[in-house]
Order: C-alpha cells, then structure tokens, then sequence
C-alpha cells in the first residue's frame, strides 16, 4: 500500500527558511512524478513543485520558483522541498503526492497523497 507522510513543517519568521520531508513507501517512488502542492482554507490546492522519476526532471510554480528547490533521494525513499526567503503568503497546508503527474501541475494527475503538514511563515 502506498503511503505518503510529510514532516518538517512549522513556524518561521518572514525571509527565513524551512524544509519539508515527505517519506515515501509501497511504491510510491515507482510512480512518473512526485510533486508539492499547498492548500489554504476557501483556496484550490496549488502546485508548488515537482519532481519526474526519469532524469529527475524538476518543474516549480512561479512563486517557488528561485526560492524553493526539490530533491528526491530513492535510497532514502524520501522527496523534500527546500524554502527559502519565506513570505507570510506562502503561509500554507503543504502535502505531497505521486501520481503520472500529466500534466505535472494538475492535482487531478496525481492518485495517491499525504495528509500535509502546516507551514506557518509571519514577522
């Protein structure tokens, strides 16, 4: 069974940094894409970053893009995004999800998800 748990989210001061970890298993790593997206209440979930299996091709959303940076580690079976110079905007639930990612910013491209985990930026 495929099973996404995400981990690392929390408070941090505008400009300041933080990384997310989402630990992958039953396969999960086997799928074409993994990607981040984020979710705030009333909102549309929102893509924010993604990650191709084949030559780890990397795709992120204009508003990550420069400032966050995605990674997978297959030995480690885990995917992270690293984020930087944080904007209270960015204030957000952050999941991640596997699927065929096609098209790699459509959550309907994506089948199995983690349950998310709160980023909280302020000054």
């Amino acid at each position: 069974q495929v099973e996404l748990v995400e981990s690392g989210g929390g408070f941090v001061r505008t400009g300041g940094s933080l990384s997310l970890s989402c630990a992958a298993s039953g396969g999960a790593l086997d799928t074409a894409a993994m990607s981040w997206f984020r979710q705030t209440p009333g909102k549309e979930r929102e893509f924010v970053a993604g990650i191709r299996r084949i030559g780890s091709r990397t795709f992120y959303s204009d508003s990550a893009q420069g400032r966050f940076t995605i990674s997978r580690d297959d030995e480690k079976k885990t995917i992270s995004l690293h984020m930087n110079s944080l904007k209270p905007e960015d204030t957000a639930v952050y999941a991640c999800a596997a699927g065929k990612g096609l098209p790699m910013m459509a959550p309907t491209s994506y089948i199995f998800w983690g349950q998310g985990t709160q980023v909280t930026v302020s000054s």
